[in-house]
Formats: structure tokens, sequence, C-alpha cells
């Protein structure tokens, strides 16, 4: 039986009254602000039940633009204390934030950035099942709608889908971070009659938690409408929930479950977590997620419309310019779901800060801190080139005659000696070593002598004086042979380079400190002001690329599916690269391609995490850098390249993950009784 449900309203207007209605969605949510709004109207018209549901997409937990590992989400700047924005790429072997940052997070805070004054260990109780709780308010509150004809059986039909939506990605969420949860798909207030006790819910088992993500996607999928079946006021389907987003979601979250199974054994956890099974999973379960992940990508790829982003292009320039504008501007049919932005300057902070904070030096917006994304070397060398002889080998750059690219510089030791036995490859251009590289490389990466808003970007760290010394990460002149004056960094003053300067200062290290900077995702084509907020390119939370991949990892680490058509999938997006080529499904290459594709996107760590592969990569690690030098030995000066380990991550001493955060501290136990995870 539906209680009243008036003692619910002013739950609901508590928890909605200081979430931004745009968030997540679109158009459909332009509805009367919550502040001129009583709660009898929010829950007496179609309106008022879309304003409820801008509440449950403010409330999905997606790594974007405003994520902060350690932090949590939707936080902008330095609001709340979250400090430097800091991409979930720069926790791995993709990119540094120039003015250092470590490399394993050791809890992922869960929260939204409305609960300010709160540390993300306290967050687990309060926010994530905060929200869990909205969700189970509206779905109940669009039953009681149901009931009193404001909504009919197709509307409350489509809000249920987007609820259980919500609901699964917070559980995905959780399931990540923590393994097996208290799973609570209903509103405990009825349970409680002056004792607490039925409001204590255990924790399930990892294998049963992450069951659950994939029932509430298949709830979500059974009403969730196609885009082509949106009202006319339903909005943009990029951005509010599909029944193909769905689908991608049970996709994605399939085949993390399906690693974990897998992979689980490479490390070993004890405790009374571990032997209940709280964390953990038996490699038997395996092919059941694999298969899940099959299943839901192939609905996607079969039946959803979906295609590839200018899959056919005419040359590798125009390849990476299509590769490049699709996120610019949140281009095709290949996107499945996003989260849109407005102009924070403009309307209620509702901006990011990825332009002013990430843009080269040489074009900065004008806020005081910027160029702070530096893709590094290790990202670079992944890329291939165009031999394309079917064996879709990656191209290290080349920066030696006697092939030893593997060999790094470590700034700890004199740099003379080290530098005079390198038998250099010498360039006229520093562009040179890269202009045979796959053009998903410079959609996303402006490197050496690259060009960004018609700029040419300078990445110089240093040179060697016509007397053979090395200055490196250091302010110096020379007049070469030719009787010209060649600076460290490329040019007389800091307007005129975008690399390696001021690396010791974290308040202006405005530089890049790999000798790269990112692409992806820079408004390019547009003029961003320079201030907080100002940026609103959308988030591409799923696209079709995700899912040829997924499917092609489930098929080749399970045996099942079509290996032909996950052949077929992983050489599209090659093809869409400029590659002739065709290589076979194998999970190396598959594993290569995820991360070429998917580079930049928020997809390696969670995808080190789910192969339990971060400690053993993350083991006194160093990330790398290309150093370009100017080398004023010759009669006419010449490019070189040092390869280097970072210097941040030498500084540090190198950088250690400790294996007890693969699940994170779950606080309150003594309150809660909840058995704690292990190490904890």
């Amino acid at each position: 039986m539906i209680r009243n449900i008036k003692k619910y309203k002013l739950i609901f207007l508590m928890s909605i009254v200081f979430l931004a209605l745009n968030n997540s969605c679109d158009d459909f949510l332009e509805v009367e602000s919550l502040t001129k709004m009583s709660s009898d109207r929010l829950l007496s018209n179609e309106n008022g039940l879309k304003t409820l549901l801008a509440n449950l997409y403010n409330a999905i937990p997606m790594e974007d633009f405003n994520y902060r590992p350690d932090y949590g989400f939707n936080r902008r700047g330095w609001q709340g204390g979250a400090g430097e924005m800091v991409m979930t790429s720069m926790y791995t072997d993709e990119s540094i934030l120039s003015s250092g940052n470590g490399i394993g997070p050791g809890n992922y805070a869960f929260f939204d950035g409305n609960t300010t004054g709160i540390s993300g260990n306290t967050i687990y109780q309060i926010s994530a099942y905060g929200r869990n709780r909205d969700v189970s308010i509206f779905l109940r509150s669009i039953e009681q709608a149901k009931n009193e004809g404001i909504i009919d059986e197709g509307k409350y039909n489509r809000l249920s889908g987007e609820a259980h939506f919500v609901r699964a990605y917070l559980y995905f969420a959780l399931a990540k971070r923590y393994g097996g949860v208290p799973i609570i798909d209903w509103l405990q207030d009825d349970d409680y009659n002056g004792d607490a006790t039925p409001l204590f819910i255990p924790r399930s088992t990892e294998l049963d938690t992450w069951k659950f993500v994939l029932s509430e996607c298949d709830q979500a999928i059974q009403y969730l409408p196609t885009p082509e079946n949106f009202a006319s006021d339903d909005g943009n389907p990029l951005y509010r929930a599909t029944k193909w987003a769905a689908y991608a979601l049970k996709s994605r979250a399939a085949l993390y479950a399906a690693s974990l199974a897998k992979y689980g054994g490479r490390v070993t956890f004890s405790g009374e977590a571990a032997n209940l099974k709280l964390v953990g999973m038996d490699a038997s379960q395996a092919d059941f997620f694999y298969g899940e992940c099959i299943s839901a990508s192939k609905a996607i790829i079969d039946n959803s419309g979906h295609s590839l982003y200018k899959p056919n292009p005419a040359s590798r320039d125009e390849a990476a310019k299509n590769y490049q504008e699709m996120f610019m501007n949140t281009l095709g049919d290949e996107i499945i779901f996003a989260k849109t932005y407005m102009d924070g300057t403009k309307l209620n902070d509702q901006g990011h800060d990825y332009d002013i904070r990430y843009s080269p030096s040489q074009a900065s917006t004008g806020f005081h801190k910027w160029g702070r994304f530096s893709p590094s070397l290790d990202i670079v060398d992944l890329y291939e080139d165009y031999t394309d002889n079917g064996s879709g080998k990656s191209a290290s750059i080349v920066t030696r005659t006697d092939g030893k690219e593997n060999e790094f510089i470590n700034t700890n030791s004199p740099l003379d000696a080290q530098v005079a036995a390198i038998p250099f490859v010498k360039y006229d251009d520093p562009y040179e070593p890269f202009r045979n590289k796959d053009a998903r490389l410079h959609g996303s990466i402006v490197v050496p002598g690259g060009k960004y808003k018609g700029i040419t970007i300078v990445m110089q760290g240093g040179l060697i004086t016509k007397n053979g010394e090395i200055k490196v990460y250091q302010s110096y002149s020379e007049e070469g042979k030719d009787g010209n004056t060649y600076y460290t960094y490329g040019a007389e003053s800091s307007g005129g380079y975008s690399g390696f300067a001021t690396m010791t200062s974290s308040d202006d290290a405005n530089f890049s400190s790999t000798g790269f900077t990112v692409r992806k995702y820079l408004a390019e084509d547009k003029t961003i002001a320079g201030l907080e907020r100002s940026s609103y390119t959308p988030w591409i939370d799923f696209r079709l690329a995700e899912i040829y991949l997924n499917y092609a990892e489930a098929v080749a680490e399970s045996g099942a599916g079509d290996k032909t058509a996950a052949a077929a999938y992983i050489n599209a997006l090659r093809k869409r690269a400029g590659h002739t080529d065709q290589i076979p499904l194998t999970l190396e290459n598959v594993l290569k391609e995820r991360r070429i594709e998917l580079a930049f996107e928020g997809f390696r760590l969670g995808d080190l995490f789910r192969r339990r592969e971060y400690h053993t990569l993350v083991n006194n690690y160093r990330r790398h850098a290309l150093v370009q030098l100017i080398d004023l030995r010759e009669d006419k000066p010449k490019y070189v390249f040092l390869r280097m380990e970072q210097f941040h991550d030498v500084l540090a001493g190198g950088r250690t993950f400790q294996t007890m955060n693969y699940y994170y501290n779950i606080p309150g136990v003594g309150v809660s009784g909840l058995t704690n995870n292990p190490g904890r």
C-alpha cells in the first residue's frame, strides 16, 4: 500500500534545493526554479516531477571534468577544498599534473561536492545512500503520481527506467570502490518503528552486488525509450538516458566485474571480509559476466543505429581532425550518452575548468593557472606509425641510432656523462619524429612543433652548448655557430614556449613537464574566457567505440561470442584512424587499441584496477618525459630528444601503490556494524 507521500516532500526539497538543474540533462529540465515552487506543486504536475528527476541525474557518479579522485564528484575549481583540478589519467601512466602529483589514490571520496565540510571518508553513508534514498523516494512519488492521474502509464515507465539507470550507476560506483555493499532498493522509512535495528542492512557479497548492478540496468532497459521514441518535450537524447545508455552501462559494468573475477587472484586478501566474500569473486564467475558484457554490447551494435563518427577519412590529417572535433563538439551518432554544461560565468557556476587550466601556455586563456595537463611519453610511445603490416605494433619515438629506446635518463645522476654516450638522431624540425604517427595521437595530444590555434607549440627543455655541456630545466642562452642566440626553453620570454619551465613551483607550474600537452576535449575552435567554470564542452560518457572494445575484450578473454566480428570492430577503429591493414583479434591488440582509442577519457585507472595490474605497474614507478634539446655543436643547430624519467616522480623517489587500496575504507563501522575491508 502506498502511504501518504506528503511526509517525504520536505526531504525531497532539502535534498535538491542546492543542486543546479541542468548539469546532466538538457532543455527538458528547463522548468520553474525550485525556490519558487512549493512541495505540493512539485508533485502535482509533470514539470515538477522532471525537476525531481534532475536531482537524480545530478546524483550520477560520473568521472567527468569535475570529478576529483581524492575529493569526489561535482567539484569545481577550489570549491570545498578540492584543490587543483586533477583528471583520473594523472593517476596512471597516461599523464601527470604539470605541478606533480601522486599516483595511487588511497581513498576515492564518494560525494557530490554540495556537502561541504564533510570528509570523503565519512560520505559513504551520508551521500551514496542518501542518493539511493532519493531514487527510492522518486520511485514512490511517480507511482503516486500515476495513481492520481498526473502521469500516464507510459510516462511512469519512462521515469521509472531513468531512476533504475541512476541506481545502477550509483551501485556500480560503490562496487568499484568497496566491493560488496548493503543493497537497499526500497524506502526504509517504513521499516522504522522506534527500533533502528531493521535499518542496519549488512553488506552483500561482491558477487551479489555486481549482479544487482546488472539487474538494475535490466530494469532500466525494459522501460527506457530509444532516441527515435523521445517525445517532443523530452529534450536531447544525448543528455538523457535511453535504452542504449542503459545497455552501455551494463556492458561497462559487466566487463569490470568479469575482470575482477578472472584476475582477482593476482592479489591475495585475508580477513573477515575476504572470508565472507564481501570482497573478491570466484574465477568461475568470470564467464557469466563476460557473457553479459557480450550480449549487452551486441544489443547496441546490432540494434541501436549508433555508428562511428566519420569512419572513412580521406587522409590521415582528416582522420586526426575528425577524431578531435568529435570531442570538441559532441558530434555524430557515435555518442550514446553525455553530460552537458553551460558557461558557468553566465549561469549558476554550471561549467568546468578544462580549458583555462589545460590550454598550452602559448595559447592560455588568461587565467593564472594553465598548461597543467602533461601527457606522458609512455602513452605517446604506444601509438603506431603507418607501417600497416598487420602486426599492430607500437612505434616508439625514434631518438637514438642504436634503437635503445627503453633507456631513460635519471636527473639524480650527472647529465653530461649520460648524454655524451647517447647516439642521437638529429632532426631539423622538432615535429619530424611525430609526423607519421597514428592520427589519434594528433587528435589527442599536442606534440613538439605541433599546432594549436594556429600557434606552433614549443616544447624545448634544454640545450647542448657548443662545448658539449648539457643545460636542462634551467634558464640559459648561448650563441650558436651560425651567430644566432638560442634559449633553453626555445624562446626568450615565457610567452613563446609551453614546456618545462618552473617545474619546481607548484603554484606557477604552467608548463608541460613531459614535453607534451593535451588536445582531446580542449575547445580549440572557441574563445573561452579566462574565468573559472567558463568551459562548457560536454563530457562523453558512453560512445560506440567503447562498446566495440568492450565486446572485443570480452570475446578475447572468454572465447565466447563472434571472434570475426570482434576483430572487425577493432579494425574499424583503426580504419577510422587512417590505417589500411587488418590486425588479428588478440587480447594484447584489444588492450592496446583500448588505451589508444580511449586515452584521457577516464578509463585507464579503472582498467588497471579491474585487471589487478595497478600494483604491478606502480611499483617504485616513474613516468617518462621526452625533453627536446637544441644541439649547438652543429654548424646549423639540430634538435635532439632525451628520454627522461619524469621530474616529479624522480623527486618523489618513485611511486608505489599498496594493494589494500584496491578496496577502500568503509567509515563509521563502529556505528553501522559493517565489516570493514581488508587492511582497514
